[in-house]
């Protein structure tokens, strides 16, 4: 396979900087191919401007419309077209970053803005005049999968179900969901590495562990049961009420 490793942290000694260079190893050793998005090793510029789409800056700038165009024309900036071109090679997606302020760090987010521009990651449609908009399982990046590794500071049952920090598989909800499977990514289950601030070398072993036993089976595991949104589990965006009776939240957007 190969294998995309979009990574977020500053520090190259860190856990996650660690971790990073155990999966790039084992995927070496598993015969897979990689490439690899350092963004702060890279300085990514995470900031969208006019000079992404070959813009004039004195006109209005209408992201949308404007990063359209300049997909289809081939006028956006080369760092964009680098990014995508990777995206296009990859079988497999993986999204590496520790957990800031319940999210992302922002060069991350940024990577995503400028990336996943009209035409390319959204706003993709059938063929036809009355082509169906293609999000939620489907488009440009169908039939390939990605996955997240995060760390986070908190313990685990702080960051499980009753914990005060926030359900994890909620907190990831945006990106798992609305930007992943948005685009046709099938999204395996996380790995998370809690306490990441004071692990034990015990620790840190068990989590490289779990990481080269989750690599050994990207081709295989079973992705989270996303609903699509055009296989009919939807009337105008929103569930059906016979399916998931009774609930609300984000787990009804699952199927199990």
């Amino acid at each position: 396979m190969k294998v995309l490793w979009i990574f977020a942290h500053p520090e190259p000694r860190s856990l996650n900087g660690a971790l990073r260079d155990e999966g790039l190893r084992t995927l070496t050793a598993l015969g897979h191919e990689h490439r690899q998005s350092d963004l702060y090793a890279m300085g990514w510029n995470p900031v969208v401007d006019a000079a992404d789409f070959d813009h004039d800056p004195t006109s209005r700038l209408v992201v949308g419309s404007t990063s359209r165009r300049a997909f289809e024309n081939r006028t956006l900036s080369a760092d964009i077209r680098l990014e995508q071109e990777k995206l296009d090679w990859a079988d497999v997606v993986i999204v590496h970053f520790p957990l800031w302020w319940y999210g992302m760090p922002a060069i991350l987010k940024g990577w995503f803005d400028r990336v996943f521009v009209k035409g390319f990651a959204y706003g993709v449609r059938e063929p036809g005049p009355d082509g169906r908009t293609l999000r939620y399982g489907e488009g440009r990046m169908a039939g390939k999968r990605a996955m997240i590794i995060t760390s986070a500071g908190s313990g685990e049952a702080a960051l499980g179900p009753r914990g005060v920090n926030g359900d994890l598989d909620e907190l990831l909800f945006p990106i798992q969901h609305g930007t992943l499977w948005y685009i046709g990514l099938s999204v395996l289950p996380p790995l998370a590495v809690y306490g990441a601030d004071r692990l034990p070398d015990a620790e840190y072993a068990h989590a490289a562990a779990e990481l080269r036993e989750r690599l050994r089976t990207l081709a295989t595991a079973t992705p989270i049961p996303f609903r699509r949104q055009n296989h009919g589990d939807y009337d105008n965006g929103v569930l059906r009420p016979d399916l998931a009776a009774g609930r609300q939240g984000l787990s009804v957007h699952q199927s199990a």
